[in-house]
């Protein structure tokens, strides 16, 4: 009967380490993703890591279900601040991205708009700032 307890711990023992290096891989991955997103929108990755932030259930095609992992990361924008960001992956792909956009100056207009002025002015549409086109997720 002994035998049979050792080879179920040693079982155990096994899937908790297989787990583990699995965690650790899809970590290591999520890392290198946002390394390379911050590259391309013009950021910079803080402290150089991610953390798992959440898992969910996704349902892709009917019967199925993959586990979804939302990962959590620091940026700055202009090298003096720090915003959150977050990444959902599925898998080894992107399939949601949170990523901070530099904070646009409010047109006068739209102060005086909100102070209650009564200002007769044609435009009051705050304008903002075009996407560039290497900023859009593909």
């Amino acid at each position: 009967m002994s035998n049979l307890s050792d080879l179920l711990l040693l079982l155990s023992l096994g899937a908790a380490v297989g787990l583990w290096l699995k965690i650790s891989a899809a970590r290591e991955h999520a890392v290198r993703e946002a390394r390379r997103l911050c590259l391309q929108h013009g950021l910079q990755l803080l402290d150089e890591t991610v953390g798992l932030r959440a898992l969910r259930l996704h349902r892709g095609s009917p019967g199925r279900g993959r586990i979804e992992r939302c990962y959590g990361f620091e940026v700055s924008l202009e090298g003096d601040d720090r915003k959150s960001a977050h990444m959902w992956m599925l898998g080894t792909a992107i399939s949601a991205l949170s990523l901070p956009t530099p904070d646009l100056p409010v047109s006068p207009v739209a102060i005086a708009g909100a102070t209650g002025a009564n200002h007769q002015t044609s435009d009051n549409v705050i304008p903002l700032r075009p996407r560039r086109a290497d900023q859009r997720l593909h």
